[in-house]
């Protein structure tokens, strides 16, 4: 079924489509097309000092209303943002309340479909709500045990939220993969063969990393934490990786926390673990996504769980004392008893810290193209997902951060578990956008974050090259990029 939209606020048309996708699974919404099976429009009206927003779809309606908000002291900058914010969740609102009376379908997260839900929850306890929880049940229709789940992250990271004006947190990609994953919808390469080609990139990125500090320097900035991600990192061999971690070490030698996404286990060996192990790295992620060998092979891993055992192993054997392990959810073919294994699996390396991700079916990647991947449906990956929940605290870990995406198995959400102690600050600050990022390397996008009383919450960002040759390029251009986000001129 072909399902259009018409509305008077174009703007926000994109989010209530959004919605409409949420809550009609099987339904094709389109932005704009002739003949459509059915319509929703959409209508904002203000009067007697409410926006009234009015849905209509196969014959039903709904009516929201919202009191019209007023600037209580702000800027006019920021009042616009504010107001812009409100108007956007009561058409979305509007929509869904429609919807869910007409489908009988309620999603894990209600009205939710935005990617940091932890947003509201600090938004309500900054207006000194005396219940967050309740409030967002109440509003967005959120289920319980999420908004409960939302209460124990929001305590986690609180000792993790205030920071120092001038610290900001590193990250450097490294755009290269051994091969591309079918789930993967990033602009990753694989490893070029012309070792010439891989000596330019990380020409580049060393010259960006020294022209980086020297701009930080300038600007009276302090490394926090430090994040090494791609792509995969350790892609580069054992040579390469040296060099650039060596530039890293020089440049930011006084991060409290150093982590390298070392990804795929098939490119862990003892070489490559040997030079993370020789410089000050407190944090590697060896990531399976499942134990299960035909599922790997299916979605082009690359790698057997063998392979993930041995790589974990090894790092142990080398002293790592920090490991983060990535698991997907509701992968392709795999039943509750697979996901069951793969947990039981990754119980018995005991690792520090744990994400459980819900597969995404993004656009851009081969499961989205190809129709012979079938994604777990939404009881098995809520099953799965409850699994992760109870196998992380069966390690004694505890949920600390959490986002969501589009077009995600189940409506669900992905959540990172730690011990105590092991948390990953870098994560906290990157989703909850607390701090300030200096990205180098491909495809890295900076972001300035600065929150005043009466402007509020600000971010703006400059984004590296996507393509390595671009990037390689246009290094000199990436730099100045950055030093034009902090005003150096």
């Amino acid at each position: 079924m072909m399902v259009s939209l018409e509305t008077n606020l174009p703007a926000f048309a994109n989010d209530i489509r959004d919605v409409m996708r949420m809550m009609l699974p099987g339904a094709r919404v389109c932005e704009s097309c002739d003949g459509a099976d059915a319509r929703l429009t959409h209508s904002h009206v203000e009067s007697d000092g409410l926006w009234r927003e009015r849905c209509e779809y196969g014959g039903a309606s709904f009516e929201w209303r919202v009191p019209i908000p007023t600037p209580d002291g702000q800027t006019p900058e920021l009042f616009a943002l504010r107001e812009k914010r409100l108007m956007k969740r009561a058409a979305k609102q509007c929509c869904y309340y429609l919807l869910r009376d007409i489908t009988g379908r309620i999603p894990p997260w209600g009205a939710l479909t935005g990617i940091r839900p932890t947003r509201l929850y600090a938004e309500r306890l900054a207006d000194a709500d005396p219940d967050p929880e309740r409030s967002l049940i109440r509003q967005y229709d959120v289920r319980p045990d999420k908004a409960v789940l939302l209460g124990e992250i929001s305590r986690a990271q609180s000792p993790f939220l205030t920071v120092p004006p001038n610290a900001v947190d590193i990250y450097v990609g490294i755009p290269y993969c051994v091969s591309k994953c079918a789930y993967c919808s990033f602009k990753t390469e694989t490893i070029p063969r012309d070792p010439r080609k891989i000596d330019a990139y990380v020409d580049a990125l060393v010259y960006e990393i020294q022209q980086t500090r020297r701009m930080m320097d300038e600007a009276g900035l302090s490394p926090r934490a430090l994040y090494m991600g791609g792509g995969t990192p350790t892609a580069l061999d054992a040579l390469r990786l040296d060099r650039a971690l060596t530039a890293l070490d020089a440049a930011f030698p006084d991060v409290m926390e150093y982590t390298v996404e070392a990804g795929r286990p098939d490119t862990l060996d003892e070489a490559r673990l040997t030079v993370l192990r020789r410089h000050p790295v407190t944090r590697v992620s060896i990531n399976p996504q499942t134990m299960n060998d035909v599922t790997l092979e299916l979605i082009g891993r690359g790698h057997t769980a063998a392979q993930t055992v041995e790589s974990f192993e090894r790092a142990r054997a080398l002293g790592f004392g920090n490991i983060n392990m990535d698991l997907i959810a509701a992968l392709p073919g795999e039943t509750a008893d697979d996901f069951e294994n793969t947990l039981s699996a990754v119980r018995g390396l005991n690792p520090e810290s744990l994400t459980v991700h819900t597969l995404a079916l993004k656009r851009a990647s081969r499961l989205h193209e190809n129709e012979s991947f079938v994604a777990a449906d939404a009881e098995t990956a809520e099953s799965m997902i409850a699994q992760g929940m109870e196998a992380a605290r069966a390690m004694d870990m505890a949920p600390y951060y959490l986002y969501r995406q589009k077009q995600m198995a189940g409506d669900l959400e992905n959540v990172g578990y730690a011990k105590p102690g092991y948390i990953c600050v870098y994560n906290i600050d990157m989703m909850e956008e607390t701090v300030s990022i200096l990205a180098l390397g491909a495809g890295g996008i900076s972001k300035r974050v600065r929150r005043d009383p009466r402007e509020g919450l600000r971010i703006e960002r400059a984004a590296n090259m996507m393509e390595s040759h671009r990037y390689i390029g246009q290094v000199r251009e990436m730099v100045e990029r950055k030093r034009g986000l902090w005003g150096l001129v």
